[in-house]
């Protein structure tokens, strides 16, 4: 029995992506022949497919799908643990057949639209690239008018307009991806947004040693302002800066219906991972 060593461990987890304790186990099964455990790892597809299913997979692509007629269009964000395999071949197909099958069937539930044989798809792709891969969201939308913009693979946004252009509703959703609003109209922000803002300013305001009504000049000015940087009407368009969403639209005789915006890997926390701890403590356990 060749000896387990960590970097035989290593070498092992680099070639199957699994972890490390799972990896000396195959290692120990296998009396320390790595490709002998490569082997039996491959013949225990469908396990492995499901073990790595907890992993977190915060990479990937953002893909979009818009109608011919410019009427409807789909966004879906399929995730990889790593970049690099979120630029492989077969994962980008994978990713492009989960946003034609959604479209087609305008199927939003991710459950739904993977049981059968995109869910076999998955589970295939797994065992092929040595990664979880999840579809984690998608949404569909409507409109009079229908358009999106993609920057890189990464960041995605359609925009739903009632008049205007396919023309008009891509450049709004390029400045979408580029600034990253939060609310439509200023109106629409949350109370609770504004009231953690409120706090915020009143709090620095308040630091400043200024008169009151000085103070409730300044909370009125940073409130506003604060609304148009999270407003999408009320921003800057990234094209031209002296004019607003807003206005962009209202000279198109367009009015600007939703929009959403996805960013491949938002809110997902990831872990991190201390690789030469977790040797030292693989080696401890040799």
């Amino acid at each position: 029995m060749a000896a387990i060593t960590p970097s035989l461990v290593k070498e092992l987890r680099d070639r199957t992506g699994l972890g490390m304790m799972e990896c000396k186990k195959a290692l120990k099964e296998a009396e320390g022949d790595i490709e002998t455990a490569i082997d039996n790892m491959r013949k225990a597809s469908g396990l492995k497919a499901a073990k790595k299913s907890g992993r977190t997979a915060a990479e990937g692509i953002a893909v979009v799908k818009i109608a011919d007629d410019n009427k409807s269009a789909i966004i879906v964000e399929v995730n990889s643990e790593t970049d690099f395999a979120a630029r492989e071949a077969n994962f980008l197909g994978f990713a492009n057949l989960v946003a034609e099958k959604a479209f087609e069937t305008k199927q939003t539930d991710v459950a739904a639209l993977m049981a059968g044989d995109l869910e076999k798809a998955r589970e295939e792709l797994v065992q092929k690239i040595g990664e979880n891969i999840s579809v984690r969201r998608i949404e569909y939308v409507e409109g009079d008018v229908v358009s999106a913009y993609t920057h890189g693979a990464k960041i995605a946004a359609v925009t739903v307009l009632t008049g205007g252009t396919p023309e008009l509703a891509k450049d709004i959703s390029m400045h979408i991806a580029a600034s990253n609003p939060q609310f439509l109209n200023p109106e629409d922000v949350s109370e609770d947004v504004l009231e953690r803002e409120k706090e915020v300013v009143r709090a620095q305001s308040e630091d400043s040693g200024k008169p009151a009504e000085i103070i409730e000049k300044m909370m009125v000015g940073r409130i506003k302002k604060f609304l148009a940087e999270i407003s999408l009407t009320e921003q800057a368009f990234v094209k031209d800066p002296d004019v607003k969403i807003g206005q962009l639209a209202k000279k198109a005789n367009a009015t600007i219906e939703s929009f959403i915006r996805f960013e491949v890997g938002e809110g997902i926390e990831v872990e991190v991972v201390d690789f030469a701890a977790e040797v030292a403590a693989a080696a401890a356990g040799v």
